[in-house]
């Protein structure tokens, strides 16, 4: 585990700059729905963003939106800032995009803000079995 002083809308780049890693390893969850308000959540490298609308033409769907933090909270019980893919309030389906498997470790947020835990890619995909894709901007 790595705490850091979280800093409001600081984002990966706050944080990789505290633990002095490249922001590449940093794995944001993001919370998302489609059109007909279906949850989901994307596994991210820090330093890059989603297509959306990559994402819901992988997804066979007409769109894919942030949540909002609150609906965000609701879906996880998490807070935005400090979302982990791990122990979510409702089972959701998580995609990762599929480069962060090649990194040899990663950091993700470990369930609340200013927490992240180091760990292997190999290890993330045994428990949480995400669907690769490859929607990164």
């Amino acid at each position: 585990m790595h705490t850091y002083t979280y800093e409001e809308k600081g984002g990966t780049r706050v944080s990789s700059q505290k633990l002095g890693v490249d922001e590449h390893i940093v794995i944001k969850t993001l919370v998302m729905e489609d059109e007909k308000s279906r949850p989901l959540l994307v596994l991210m490298h820090g330093d890059r963003e989603v297509s959306t609308k990559e994402l819901a033409r992988v997804l066979g769907v007409k769109s894919i939106t942030p949540c909002k933090p609150d609906t965000a909270r609701r879906h996880t019980g998490y807070m935005v800032g400090g979302t982990s893919p791990f122990g979510t309030k409702k089972e959701l389906v998580v995609y990762m995009e599929k480069t962060i498997a090649d990194l040899p470790e990663i950091l993700i947020n470990a369930g609340s803000r200013g927490l992240l835990a180091k760990m292997s890619p190999s290890e993330l995909t045994r428990i949480l079995r995400p669907r690769e894709v490859s929607v990164a901007i």
